[in-house]
């Protein structure tokens, strides 16, 4: 069983800067896709950012420029680094992974940027 627990998300003001943190656990195939989605209120989920286990990234052209995504294999962790943050990207923020076999969502870390 894989399990996903996303930290670091909060209220910062249009213009700061989260580290957004999603730590996995279980069994994790050497062959895998990391990702970050979005949800905000009213709105569907969207895709933000992933990378894969061989380290190739893909950003959503809303974020690029602003957002950056990396892994810790070792660790078991993905990142996603935000900066000059607006209020559009308030949402709550997923992190998700694809391997063999079934997909996997945490429970997602609640992102506001608000003045």
């Amino acid at each position: 069983q894989v399990q996903l627990v996303e930290s670091g998300g909060g209220l910062v003001q249009p213009g700061g800067s989260l580290r957004l943190s999603c730590a996995a656990s279980g069994s994790i195939s050497s062959t895998n896709y990391m990702g970050w989605y979005r949800q905000a209120p009213g709105k569907s989920r969207e895709f933000v950012a992933s990378i894969t286990s061989a380290g190739i990234t893909y950003t959503a052209d809303s974020v690029k420029g602003r957002f950056s995504i990396s892994r810790d294999n070792a660790k078991k962790t993905l990142y996603l680094e935000m900066n000059n943050l607006k209020p559009e990207d308030t949402a709550m923020y997923y992190c998700h992974l694809q391997q063999p076999g079934p997909h996997y969502w945490g429970p997602g870390t609640q992102v506001t940027v608000s003045s």
